[in-house]
């Protein structure tokens, strides 16, 4: 009886998930108290600089800083996010231990001096590179190297936003476009929660968003369905709206960051010109609203995220300045993320949509907040949940449809060129792990290449 106790199949997983909650609990530990000093030392950057305005000023000293800084001691971490998720694919000199110390420091000169960045590829960076460290401290073996690589960029994501449901599946689904790699499913979620807890327990609290109440406008058709269809309709719409904008952002991240490579030959000299646009787009339109995060308001009456949620609380183009103004300041150098610039975007453009379309503006805003998020990353899955942890769970058909819809109106583009495309969005064809999204992209411009060409040959 004992034999056949100890032998089942139900007492191995028992067994196998408590070695990895053995093994989870530490890391995320560490990965969350990491995170925790990294949001407090940003928040105080960020509000030393309010007090500072002079600064920005020196934003480009500090490009030829952290250009230097990665130059002398990244080393393979110049590669951020997208070197881990090779890792966890492909391993191979593994995610160095310096990673998390140079990007937490390059992150924190970037918002010191006014760059437009954000705090998710940080995170995410801390969160790989102490998991790659405890496995091997562990002398874990490859296979289980990788899950607790995932379950890294879980903790990371989830305590940095305060949302652990989202940073499991994040981590899961943003490996493989139309995968989920559901073998890291425990380790993922006790990682995310873990971490969340950590930074909570540090006292770091996050930013809360509230969607107003709106009425629903009565129909002939109110009756057949549960939900406002013609609001429906209007989010749909919005949401290819979302999509373009995700699309756009990632084609601006490369293709400016391709065309400083290709045309500046010395390497400082691009974070410089990087640092000079920024200064000059902020005199131009006369106000810092696109600088830094994005959350808290430097002056009476700026754009940011919360304010995006009421009416009057967005200009019509905020969502267009804080594009150019991220996409600039990453690709030419300057360290953070991605993410919370795109919940900028989304929020205000869905405040812009909102006015144009008629429609509530807090869902809106909560709608373009995690739908050109989706069509960035292509986690589409995780962003629904995301709005649910944000938001609360009245609005979650709104959130799925958002989120799915701006995942497909995006294309075979995103902000992680390393990512693999599993199943194509075009149809249900797989390809092999070893296709990525920087491939696709390079295929996108070997064809609007041969197109110029035969239009010229044509004209000829």
């Amino acid at each position: 009886m004992n034999d056949k106790l100890f032998t089942s199949e139900q007492f191995l997983i028992l067994k196998r998930q408590l070695r990895w909650t053995v093994i989870i609990i530490p890391i995320a530990i560490v990965i969350g108290s990491m995170v925790a000093l990294f949001l407090w030392l940003l928040s105080l950057a960020i509000h030393f600089r309010f007090k500072n305005t002079w600064l920005l000023y020196l934003l480009p000293l500090a490009g030829i800083l952290i250009h230097f800084i990665y130059k002398l001691a990244g080393g393979s971490s110049e590669k951020g996010n997208n070197l881990i998720i090779d890792e966890i694919h492909k391993p191979g000199g593994g995610v160095p231990k310096r990673m998390a110390p140079i990007v937490l420091a390059t992150t924190i000169i970037t918002h010191l001096f006014g760059g437009s960045a954000g705090r998710e590829g940080t995170a995410v960076q801390i969160g790989g590179s102490i998991a790659q460290m405890f496995g091997k401290w562990f002398r874990l073996n490859e296979a289980d190297t990788r899950i607790v690589l995932i379950a890294g960029i879980a903790a990371g994501f989830g305590a940095v936003f305060g949302t652990p449901l989202t940073g499991a599946i994040f981590a899961m689904e943003v490996l493989t476009m139309g995968r989920i790699q559901y073998n890291a499913l425990l380790p993922c979620l006790i990682a995310s929660i873990v971490g969340d807890v950590t930074v909570a327990a540090w006292g770091i609290h996050h930013t809360a968003y509230h969607i107003d109440v709106f009425a629903v406008a009565p129909h002939w058709f109110s009756g057949y369905f549960s939900f406002d269809v013609l609001l429906l309709v209007k989010i749909i719409v919005a949401s290819i709206a979302f999509g373009l904008a995700s699309y756009l952002f990632a084609s601006l991240v490369h293709g400016i960051k391709t065309f400083f490579i290709k045309r500046i030959p010395i390497a400082w000299l691009i974070p410089v010109i990087g640092g000079l646009i920024i200064i000059g787009l902020t005199a131009i339109l006369g106000k810092p609203d696109y600088l830094s995060l994005g959350i808290d308001a430097e002056h009476a009456g700026a754009v940011t995220i919360p304010s995006a949620f009421h009416a009057g609380g967005s200009d019509t183009w905020s969502w267009l300045w804080k594009t150019i103004y991220t996409t600039v300041t990453l690709a030419t150098g300057f360290k953070g993320g991605e993410v919370t610039p795109l919940f900028y975007i989304g929020a205000t453009l869905g405040n812009t949509l909102s006015v144009l379309m008629d429609a509530p503006v807090g869902l809106f805003a909560a709608l373009g907040f995690i739908a050109v998020f989706a069509g960035a990353t292509n986690t589409p899955l995780a962003c629904t949940f995301m709005g649910i942890e944000l938001f609360g769970g009245q609005y979650a058909i709104f959130f799925a449809v958002a989120c799915f819809t701006a995942y497909f109106f995006s294309g075979h583009s995103g902000i992680y060129g390393s990512q693999r495309i599993g199943i194509s969005k075009l149809d249900d064809s797989q390809s092999a792990d070893s296709y990525t999204l920087a491939d696709a992209a390079k295929r996108r411009q070997t064809y609007l290449r041969q197109k110029i060409e035969k239009y010229k040959l044509g004209k000829k």
